[in-house]
C-alpha cells in the first residue's frame, strides 16, 4: 500500500467513477482498476461495489476511506513542514457559521496577505461536524464550542461569545424558560453546541420545551422569530449584525448559559505551520485569548 494507491482510492470514491478519478489524476482508467485492485487484495477485502456505470463503496470501503483521507492528509503537512517551516500547501479550517461570519473575515484576509502560498479552504457547520472533521483528519483544525476534551485533540482559547435570547417584539419580559415552555424554538442541528446549551438551559429549570425547528441560517431564525413562531438563541455578535434586528425584542440568559468560548482545535501530532500561523493570528488579534478566558462578558442590549 502507497500513498499513490490512496490518492487513486480516495478519488474513485469521491466521484464513483474510474474514468472521472482517472481524469483528475492524469492517468488511463486501467491503470487504477489494476491498482485499485492491487490494494484490495493486500487488504483482503473488498473496497467497492462494482455496478455497471458506477462505483460504490462497500462497508469496509467507508471504513477505511477515514483512514485514507486522515494519512493523506498527514503525508500532505509533512511535506508543508520541510519547506523551512512556512506555511504553504492545503489548508483545510473548518468553523461554526457564527465564528465564520463575525471573526474569520479580517483574520483570514490578514492570512492571505502573509502567506499567499496557502491554499485556504474554509468548511462551515456545526462545533460537532467541525470536530469530527479534525478528529477525522479531513480538516487541519477548526474554531468550535469549547472547550475540548478528547486526547488527540490540541487548543487553544480564541474568542468569547455571549448569548442572548430572541423574541417577537411583543413578547413580555423573559426571566426562565418557564415563562416561553411550549413556544417552539429555532435552532441549528443536533450537532450544534449552542442548541444543546439551549435545550440545557429548559433542563436544567425542569421546564420542556416546545417543538425544536431546524433552522439553515440566522437570517431565517431571525424572520421566524420576528413572525412570532417562537424564539432562539444565537450570540449577541452575530445579531448586531443582522439587518432586521430591530423586529425582535432581546432577552439576556444567565450568565452559565450566556457565556460561550469558542476554541481552536488541532489533532495533537499535526500542528503544521498552517496551524502555527494561524494561531499567532488569534492570539495577536485577540487580546481576551491571552488569559484563557473571558476579559468582558457583560450583556449590552442597549443599540442591539
Amino acid at each position: 500500500m502507497d500513498l499513490t494507491q490512496l490518492k487513486m482510492f480516495c478519488a474513485t470514491a469521491g466521484t464513483g467513477s474510474l474514468a472521472r478519478a482517472a481524469e483528475l489524476l492524469h492517468r488511463v482508467p486501467s491503470n487504477l482498476t489494476t491498482r485499485l485492485r492491487q490494494l484490495e487484495r493486500e487488504l483482503g477485502a473488498d473496497l467497492f461495489i462494482r455496478e455497471k456505470q458506477r462505483l460504490r463503496l462497500s462497508p469496509m470501503g467507508h471504513n477505511f476511506l477515514g483512514y485514507a483521507t486522515r494519512i493523506l492528509a498527514l503525508s500532505e503537512e509533512a511535506i508543508s513542514m520541510t519547506h523551512a517551516g512556512e506555511p504553504t500547501g492545503n489548508f483545510a479550517l473548518g468553523a461554526m457559521e457564527s465564528t465564520a461570519a463575525i471573526r474569520l473575515p479580517a483574520l483570514l484576509a490578514t492570512y492571505h496577505q502573509h502567506f499567499p502560498r496557502v491554499s485556504l479552504s474554509l468548511v462551515t457547520g456545526s462545533s460537532g461536524d467541525m470536530l469530527d472533521g479534525v478528529r477525522a483528519g479531513t480538516l487541519a483544525a477548526a474554531l468550535v464550542d469549547g472547550p475540548v476534551n478528547y486526547p488527540e485533540i490540541s487548543s487553544c482559547f480564541s474568542f468569547a461569545e455571549t448569548l442572548v435570547l430572541i423574541a417577537a417584539l411583543d413578547q413580555p419580559p423573559i426571566d426562565g424558560p418557564a415563562d416561553i415552555g411550549g413556544k417552539t424554538l429555532f435552532a441549528f442541528s443536533p450537532s450544534c453546541s449552542y442548541r444543546r446549551r439551549f435545550e440545557g438551559w429548559f433542563q436544567n429549570e425542569g421546564v420542556a420545551p416546545g417543538p425544536i425547528l431546524e433552522i439553515q441560517s440566522y437570517h431565517t431564525m431571525l424572520a421566524c422569530v420576528a413572525s412570532g413562531a417562537g424564539v432562539a438563541m444565537l450570540p449577541l455578535a452575530v445579531l448586531r449584525q443582522l439587518p432586521d434586528r430591530q423586529r425582535v425584542s432581546v432577552h439576556e440568559l444567565p450568565a452559565e448559559t450566556a457565556a460561550a468560548a469558542t476554541w481552536l482545535i488541532w489533532r495533537a501530532e499535526a500542528f503544521s505551520p498552517n496551524v502555527a500561523a494561524l494561531k499567532k493570528f488569534i492570539m495577536e488579534q485577540q487580546p481576551a485569548a491571552a488569559g484563557n478566558g473571558f476579559a468582558h462578558n457583560e450583556v449590552i442590549l442597549e443599540n442591539v
